[in-house]
């Protein structure tokens, strides 16, 4: 298993590609727990009048979904990565919007994996502030990418 999460490229691990990247770097994956972490930049797509638009905040727990399924088919199984769609979101609470500057650390834990259904909790936080929680349903295709390693 790849042991520093720093030294990864976060490209080689997401089918998303710019700007639609709503992660700089993976953090922590174990068989549970993903983390993942964001800084809000002026440039960002969803970004309006320095607020990151809260629609980004699910797209970024989607995201650290993506980097936990890429780094698992990239550094466990040696494979591409296998594309994944948001089945459900439930419960979402945003409680406060990221603004430009602020660093966001996403953390889910999987709750069931079953049948190409992956159920997981969600936490957002910007330092010690939760800026949002629930819960993502995501789906797994067929569809696999190249492994950009290996190109």
């Amino acid at each position: 298993m790849h042991q520093r999460f720093e030294d990864i490229d976060i490209a080689t691990i997401l089918p998303q590609q710019p700007p639609f990247v709503m992660i700089d770097r993976l953090l922590h994956f174990d068989e549970v727990t993903t983390i993942t972490q964001f800084q809000i930049r002026r440039d960002n797509l969803f970004v309006d009048n320095g607020k990151l638009n809260p629609c980004a905040l699910a797209e970024n727990i989607a995201q650290t979904c993506a980097a936990r399924l890429g780094y698992y088919n990239v550094y466990v199984l040696k494979r591409g990565v296998q594309l994944g769609f948001i089945g459900a979101i439930r419960n979402l609470n945003v409680l406060r919007s990221p603004v430009v500057g602020e660093t966001i650390v996403t953390s889910i834990s999987v709750k069931q994996d079953i049948m190409g259904l992956t159920l997981v909790d969600a936490v957002v936080k910007c330092e010690d502030e939760t800026l949002a929680h629930g819960e993502m349903k995501i789906a797994l295709s067929d569809i696999e990418m190249p492994n950009k390693d290996n190109e």
